[in-house]
């Protein structure tokens, strides 16, 4: 779009007071974010010309940059059906991902290491599958799941709650750098926004309204992932979630969207075959829980698969608690167990 197509769009979404639901009934009543505009406020906000400059020097900066507007081409065409459609999008990468066949993993930001490989190896295995992966850039699942898709036939596509060029957490500068390289970073958030606390539940209806399923791998009760497990179910959409141990609470919010009527999946064939995507041909089915067929080990067969003590590991294998803890952290350090507050351990299956 020009400069003064820009302008208007974002003296339309600048002007306060003026929300998404009014300025669309706005562009409906006039035709055009000009007119549009002029109507919402005579004059526009004092810092317009400041972010129009910013945005422009943005989009210069590289072809992969793009402003996406309701009603261009290139507006995903899922978001059009949903019920809030964002206005305007900010986008870097590869654009044709806005429109391509999709599904939203998500889950908490203090994962364990179990629902992080979950995260990753349905990622990668619903990746090659050609869904692209739809997550929001947090810490825990949502970095484990844009890991796993990234280098697959889908991709993966990040939708942020900042201006796009913010980054948040900043310790996901690197990943954020290979999904705009790779794949798809979007919001709706003017650049120079920061990571506000309001923004993060608000860009989940965007996540939701992009996929065709959502996948909760792990989240407590309070957790956002259920927000937009909520509102992918209020769409219409189709909700998947992995169950886990009844005495985690990471697993807690699964549990609570399984007794709701989402469809537990095992495996990530569970998630293709519920959405009528085959299975890729080069790929074997994932499955969550399952541990990889080398040497038994008979601590591991003790532990289980629950968060346990290690007095109540003493009890259950009659070792003395130095030659435990010398087996345990031999056992963490090759990635079979990780090691929980309390002086807890869970073992980790390999997806």
């Amino acid at each position: 779009m020009d400069a003064d197509e820009l302008a208007a769009w974002l003296r339309l979404i600048e002007t306060p007071g003026v929300g998404r639901a009014t300025a669309r009934r706005l562009l409906a009543a006039h035709g055009s974010p000009q007119a549009a505009a002029r109507r919402a406020s005579p004059e526009a906000p004092e810092h317009l010309a400041a972010l129009v400059d910013t945005t422009q020097a943005w989009l210069a900066r590289d072809a992969a940059h793009h402003v996406v507007a309701l009603g261009d081409a290139d507006y995903p065409r899922a978001l059009l059906e949903s019920p809030d459609p964002p206005l305007l999008l900010y986008a870097a990468g590869r654009l044709e991902l806005l429109n391509a066949p999709a599904l939203a993993i998500v889950g908490s930001r203090h994962a364990s290491a179990q629902g992080r490989e979950n995260a990753r190896a349905f990622a990668a295995h619903l990746g090659a599958g050609g869904l692209a992966i739809v997550s929001g850039l947090a810490l825990g699942i949502d970095a484990a799941a844009h890991e796993g898709a990234l280098g697959t036939r889908g991709g993966t596509i990040a939708v942020v709650g900042t201006g796009l060029d913010q980054v948040y957490p900043r310790r996901h500068a690197a990943l954020a750098g290979r999904i705009a390289a790779e794949g798809l970073i979007v919001g709706e958030f003017a650049l120079g926004t920061p990571p506000l606390p309001e923004n993060f539940p608000r860009r989940n209806r965007i996540i939701a309204a992009l996929a065709r399923g959502t996948l909760v791998v792990e989240a407590t009760l309070q957790s956002g992932s259920l927000i937009t497990a909520r509102l992918a179910a209020d769409a219409g959409r189709e909700v998947f979630a992995i169950p886990g141990s009844i005495h985690a609470p990471q697993s807690k919010g699964c549990h609570a969207l399984l007794k709701q009527g989402a469809k537990l999946v095992e495996t990530a064939q569970d998630v293709l075959e519920e959405l009528g995507t085959p299975a890729p041909a080069e790929a074997a089915p994932v499955e969550a829980p399952i541990e990889a067929p080398d040497k038994p080990d008979p601590l591991l067969d003790a532990m289980g698969h629950d968060p346990i003590g290690l007095d109540e590991l003493i009890a259950r294998t009659g070792t003395g608690a130095a030659e435990l803890s010398a087996r345990l952290l031999e056992l963490e350090l090759a990635g079979r167990v990780e090691r929980l507050p309390g002086q807890r351990f869970q073992r980790i299956a390999r997806a």
